[in-house]
């Protein structure tokens, strides 16, 4: 034996090496404790198994008189023993002749007993009736060692837990959160998967805690907790980091729009209302995310990065499907990204491209959408998805903003004479919707009643629309007096519906990507697009198909309805200079179909 072995290999050692070097054929030992059936019972055979439960399911037989007594027992032939009526009716039935059991003795109380078997009867020499109970006495020494390591290993892991979970929810912490997502970067950087970070703030924990007590609003955050780990895939992790903030890391995803049925489910698990024990609530949550998989973003990054986006969404700016804040994989965590973006514009830093948009039914080519970028001068291109979450983090999302709808309006005039019909989309944030004056910003850059407003269109995310409804309809109504026209983007992204947003004066709705992309192998995306083109037509509003990338996906959208289309099927962003040289080919007014090659 040796002293770090564990219990139940104490004792399975002990019986094995007891048949070899003791005149007997069976050795069995088992651990007792009062009012406690035992945990531990080892045996050198399956007869010595048969035996130890014998004993301890009648409750009778030497093993249990030696326990309570505290001396050794010897039966030399158990035919004649009358002490276990019990026991050794079915013991000799068995094939036991005879029995000799010692107690594991630890002071005056007992851990349990041994018990040497033979099949044959006769006594024990006194000699061998001391090595065993010196034997059972070595063993009860070791035992004590080993149940000391088990209760201090046990001390630790019960330590080990409570340092790395929240002591409200049980859930992870942020301690365990990072390590998970330390695991998840490794494991991301040799599968080349993504993970994905949702950061998730609930809206008006405050005014709940404040209206119904803390315990409350306890109550309520152990039910986010476990709707949330219901709506996670196993192997998902969930986390609290503080007050009402969760984290979840989400592995394995091989395309980022896996994400958006995550970030449904996410939104479904929050939509009915909390039962707690002296109130009923209702919460929302924004949340935002985050994309690692190339393992060059810290953990700390990730969760910084899903903080901001969650930020941005809170603000109302992009959908929470949209706000992936992803850090330029150059960039050093939080070297001058903020800094750097003040004054971008007048540096010639920001520039646009614009991706054409096309008649679904013959890829006519009838608009543009102006897509913002950052040259940043060390870190190269800054995509819009990092950008903007940026600008609103650091409140310059207003004047990036006008300036990217002064800038698009004053590249859609210059070539306004050789394609007067060509409609220029510029994306609002929530922010910017509501800023002071935005419809007379609007106006300005128009630059006065004989433009053509309505070839202006400014898409708007529904979560523009949430953040002040009334307010938002005044301002929508004073775009509308101007003539411009009016889009809700990202429709299909979990959160949309155009019962709730008939109220708006909107004339056109823009359909996620993510939903475009699933219509040619689901079944269902197609029935409820057919049923949403036909609705936003019975309203008088148009659709338009974002992402259509494949010829298959173009005859689905034009087939299903749809009135027009953008995606990389017809052509990627391109800057102003190559969009002017695109009109320029122009044979006739209203004439120019992509992709290019179709007659």
């Amino acid at each position: 034996m040796v002293t770090d072995f564990p219990i139940q290999s104490i004792l399975d050692h002990l019986v094995t090496r007891i048949v070899e070097i003791m005149p007997v054929t069976a050795a069995g030992v088992t651990l007792i404790a009062p009012g406690a059936k035992p945990r531990y019972v080892a045996a050198s055979n399956g007869s010595a198994l048969r035996f130890e439960q014998l004993q301890t399911e009648l409750g009778e037989g030497p093993c249990v008189a030696a326990y309570h007594g505290g001396e050794a027992i010897s039966v030399p032939d158990l035919a004649t023993e009358n002490r276990f009526p019990s026991f050794s009716t079915p013991a000799l039935a068995a094939g036991l002749a005879a029995v000799f059991t010692f107690p594991l003795n630890h002071g005056d109380s007992r851990l349990g007993a041994l018990d040497l078997y033979r099949d044959t009867s006769g006594p024990l020499s006194a000699e061998s009736m001391t090595v065993a109970q010196t034997l059972a006495d070595v063993a009860a020494a070791y035992l004590l060692n080993a149940q000391a390591r088990t209760d201090l290993q046990d001390s630790s892991e019960r330590s080990r837990e409570a340092a790395l979970h929240d002591a409200l929810t049980g859930l992870p912490n942020r301690v365990l959160l990072l390590e998970r997502l330390e695991h998840a970067r490794l494991r991301g950087r040799r599968s080349g998967n993504l993970t994905a970070v949702f950061f998730l703030d609930l809206n008006g924990f405050k005014a709940i805690n404040d209206a119904h007590g803390h315990r409350a609003g306890d109550e309520l955050l152990v039910g986010v907790g476990e709707r949330l780990t219901a709506a996670l895939r196993p192997g998902d992790t969930l986390a609290r980091l503080s007050g009402d903030e969760f984290v979840m890391v989400c592995e394995d995803l091989s395309e980022r729009w896996q994400a958006n049925a995550i970030l449904t489910r996410l939104e479904v698990a929050l939509a009915l209302p909390f039962v707690l024990a002296d109130t009923e609530v209702s919460v929302s949550a924004s949340i935002g995310i985050a994309f690692g998989g190339d393992g060059r973003q810290t953990p700390e990054q990730l969760v910084h990065d899903s903080d901001v986006a969650m930020y941005a969404t809170k603000r109302g700016s992009v959908a929470a499907s949209e706000m992936v804040y992803m850090r330029h994989p150059t960039a050093q965590p939080g070297e001058g990204m903020e800094d750097a973006l003040y004054g971008a514009a007048d540096r010639g830093e920001l520039y646009l491209d614009y991706q054409p948009i096309v008649a679904a039914a013959d890829g006519r080519l009838i608009g543009v959408e102006a897509l913002v970028r950052w040259a940043h001068p060390e870190r190269g291109l800054i995509s819009p998805r990092t950008l903007i979450p940026l600008a609103e983090h650091c409140g310059l999302i207003t004047e990036v903003g006008r300036w990217v709808l002064g800038r698009a309006w004053s590249d859609r005039q210059r070539y306004g004479s050789q394609e007067a019909g060509l409609a220029m989309s510029v994306n609002v944030s929530a922010h910017e919707l509501m800023s002071a004056g935005f419809a007379s910003v609007v106006a300005n850059v128009l630059g006065g009643a004989s433009t053509d407003a309505k070839l202006l269109i400014l898409e708007l995310n529904e979560r523009a629309l949430l953040t002040d409804g009334e307010r938002a309809l005044m301002v929508l109504n004073d775009l509308k007096d101007i003539g411009v026209t009016l889009a809700l983007d990202n429709f299909g992204t979990g959160l949309s519906s155009l019962s709730h947003v008939q109220r708006y004066p909107l004339d056109a709705i823009k359909v996620d990507r993510q939903v475009i992309a699933t219509l040619y192998r689901d079944a269902a995306t197609r029935a409820v697009m057919t049923a949403v083109t036909g609705l936003a037509h019975s309203l008088g509003m148009s659709v338009v198909s974002e992402g259509v990338e494949t010829v298959g996906q173009r005859r689905h959208v034009t087939r299903l309805g749809c009135d027009s289309c953008q995606g990389f099927y017809f052509a990627r962003p391109m800057p102003a200079s190559s969009l002017a040289t695109l009109i320029e080919t122009d044979p006739g007014a209203g004439v120019i179909r992509l992709p290019t090659q179709q007659t």
